[in-house]
């Protein structure tokens, strides 16, 4: 089930080309989890550098990815409004499993952990079809724009 494509997530999320790497939400339960999907293109500016000649797609951006997945959950669910926007404030416990390359569709799950004092703890894992390829805790606020 479609919740958000990506017209609508650049509604709620400040970011745009080449920093916007969530494509689509497809699951969001409210006070539970959320889904998001990155399609992996070999047209990303970042696979010139990244090893080139063996592209990848580098970790910090998958971790980047499952915080705007929750960016945007945070945004819908608080109804945060065009007057805040949501900031990622904290990664624990990142650990990458295996290389995302090229062609891969990533799926990012995020559960919702806690909520206390506006700042919300997820647990978040990456998947290349059912294979895990990442995992955090990420911790997400809003403040005023």
């Amino acid at each position: 089930m479609l919740v958000m494509n990506v017209q609508e997530i650049m509604k709620v999320l400040p970011h745009r080309y080449p920093f916007l790497l969530v494509d689509r939400l497809e699951e969001m339960e409210e006070g539970k989890k959320v889904a998001g999907y990155k399609n992996v293109t070999i047209n990303e500016p970042f696979f010139q550098g990244h090893f080139p000649d063996h592209p990848i797609m580098p970790g910090v951006l998958i971790i980047e990815a499952m915080a705007q997945v929750g960016g945007a959950y945070v945004s819908v669910v608080d109804k945060i409004g065009d007057d805040k926007v949501t900031y990622f404030v904290g990664v624990e416990k990142a650990r990458f499993r295996k290389p995302v390359l090229p062609g891969d569709t990533l799926r990012i799950e995020l559960e919702l952990v806690s909520c206390r004092r506006g700042i919300y703890l997820f647990s978040g894992k990456a998947y290349v079809e059912t294979t895990l390829v990442a995992e955090a805790e990420l911790k997400a606020t809003f403040a005023d724009k």
